[in-house]
C-alpha cells in the first residue's frame, strides 16, 4: 500500500487539511487538476448523478489510497 501512496504523492494527489470538509479528497484532486475544491465537489456530485453509487465507492477508496499531507516526510529546508 505504501507504493500506491507514494505513487499518488509523486503525481500530486495528496489529501489536504486546509479546506477539507470530510477527508480532503476533493481538495487534493482539485489542486492536482488546478480546480477549486468547490468545483471539484460539484464535479463529484455530477458524476454521482450520472452514475449512481459510483462516488460511494470511489471517494472512500481515494480516501484510503491518497496520502495525507501530514503523513508525508519532507526534507529539512535550511
Amino acid at each position: 500500500m505504501t507504493s500506491i501512496r507514494s505513487a499518488f504523492a509523486r503525481q500530486g494527489l495528496i489529501r489536504r487539511a486546509d479546506g477539507a470538509i470530510l477527508g480532503g479528497v476533493c481538495v487534493g484532486v482539485g489542486r492536482r487538476l488546478g480546480l477549486t475544491p468547490w468545483v471539484t465537489r460539484l464535479l463529484f456530485l455530477l458524476v454521482l448523478v450520472l452514475v449512481p453509487g459510483s462516488q460511494l465507492l470511489i471517494y472512500p477508496v481515494l480516501w484510503i489510497l491518497m496520502p495525507n499531507e501530514e503523513s508525508l516526510t519532507y526534507p529539512n529546508e535550511g
